[in-house]
């Protein structure tokens, strides 16, 4: 479950009973959740909490699809489903997955998006110079070196860059916000934690120590 309260229907804002109504119908999507793709819609009705910034978010994503952007839907998917794969997002991952087939990207594509990509010819050289550009991007948090920042602006000249760098960023951190809130696919426990000793007297042992002596 989220972390935070969700927002029903009766007490939406305006502008968030419209964006309800698109995804949900006449629906509550708090008492009834689930949208087309299978999410709980949970990233809805939480952003409902504040529905301006919802808007906000809202009006962002919908100029990544502008029909002045340089960056094309195939270029666009490839990155936001790389993104999400080297984030770990679950939900960024397979919903843009599912925006990926829309777009023309084969599932031999999407297959080598999840680590594969780099040591296979599959991908021409402007799709590869752009996933060099978002795993260097995406990993080290905006840390790109120069030869890959000149190989992606060969490839989309510095508006496209501009566009590439904000799409890109913008599902990094839409993927942290979905961990921290737990929401839709991303509702998990931590699974790196400390797994009990079946005796208590091995609660503090040391076991390298027991492999190497």
């Amino acid at each position: 479950m989220p972390r935070v309260k969700q927002v029903p229907l009766a007490d939406a804002s305006p502008s968030a009973r419209v964006h309800y109504q698109r995804l949900f119908g006449d629906r509550d999507p708090v008492a009834q959740p689930g949208t087309a793709t299978g999410t709980p819609g949970n990233w809805w009705t939480v952003l409902a909490n504040v529905p301006d910034m919802l808007d906000a978010m809202v009006d962002l994503m919908r100029t990544f699809r502008a029909p002045e952007r340089v960056v094309t839907a195939r270029q666009r998917e490839l990155a936001l489903v790389r993104a999400g794969f080297l984030v770990g997002s679950k939900f960024v991952y397979s919903q843009h997955v599912k925006a990926a087939r829309n777009a023309g990207i084969t599932d031999e594509e999407i297959a080598a998006l999840r680590g594969g990509w780099a040591s296979r010819q599959l991908f021409p050289p402007e799709d590869r110079a752009l996933l060099a550009y978002v795993d260097e991007l995406v990993r080290g948090t905006g840390r790109v070196s120069d030869e890959t920042f000149e190989e992606i602006r060969g490839v989309l000249g510095d508006v496209g860059v501009v566009e590439l760098t904000i799409m890109a960023a913008t599902y990094a951190m839409q993927a942290s916000m979905c961990r921290a809130l737990r929401l839709e696919y991303d509702d998990v426990d931590e699974h790196v934690v400390e797994v009990p000793a079946p005796s208590g007297d091995a609660a503090s042992a040391d076991i390298m120590s027991d492999i190497t002596r």
